[in-house]
């Protein structure tokens, strides 16, 4: 066994999710990512069992792990119950934890989950709210969103929410105390450390580019070679 072998066999999730693969190819057939993507669980489980570091590597440094959405539908039909997700799973974090991840057009993008989704978690206590989905870098969304996030407190007033407002609600302000609580959770389990080490290696990465760190993550927010789909 190899050094990155060893570092991922070292993950309980990849000694939960593997366990007795037969090759059967049913983790493929049912899984809804390898409908749309270039993404075959079974080929990366293979790779994984061969425990050849060369192979692991050039899986760290790809696109294909991001492409999974983590629904488990492959463990609900594996005949021996594996887990190709919860082996996606630990491929992420040793991804993340090597620097690998920055290679890859969609694994640079976990630079710009840490900041909207991780960031907005430990500063707002939601993942998303109104005010983070601005029309400015969601256009996909059409002009019936850019009318929507100019009258926001009319709109969400009229459905009864509490839009930052205090006391109860939907979307009402999170009380400081558990934000507080929210931090302490992410310093931890090691999220904030996550966090840090994807800043770090990201911006090792757009030096390398010779980009800022506005450019590199205004490439990484809205890049799309194309290259994805089948």
């Amino acid at each position: 066994m190899g050094k990155l072998y060893d570092k991922l066999a070292s993950d309980v999730r990849l000694e939960e999710g593997l366990v007795a693969c037969i090759n059967c190819g049913t983790c493929t057939a049912v899984c809804p990512a390898a409908e749309f993507y270039k993404y075959d669980p079974k080929r990366i489980v293979n790779i994984v069992q061969s425990q050849d570091d060369d192979q692991i590597r050039e899986l760290l440094k790809s696109d294909v792990i991001w492409y999974c959405g983590e629904c488990m539908s492959c463990v609900t039909r594996c005949p021996r119950k594996n887990a190709p997700g919860l082996v996606i799973m630990a491929l992420r974090s040793l991804s993340q934890d090597e620097g690998y991840f920055v290679e890859s057009e969609k694994g640079r993008q976990q630079l710009a989950l840490k900041r909207t989704v991780g960031e907005n978690i430990l500063r707002k206590g939601y993942c998303i709210t109104p005010r983070t989905m601005t029309y400015e870098r969601h256009r996909e969304a059409g002009l019936i969103w850019k009318w929507e996030t100019e009258h926001l407190e009319d709109i969400f007033e009229r459905l009864g929410a509490n839009l930052d407002g205090e006391g109860p609600g939907v979307l009402r302000q999170i009380p400081r105390e558990s934000l507080d609580e929210l931090d302490r959770i992410f310093e931890v389990t090691g999220g904030k450390a996550r966090f840090e080490m994807i800043e770090k290696a990201s911006s090792r990465k757009a030096a390398e580019m010779g980009m800022s760190d506005e450019e590199y993550y205004e490439m990484v927010f809205t890049q799309n070679n194309g290259s994805h789909f089948k």
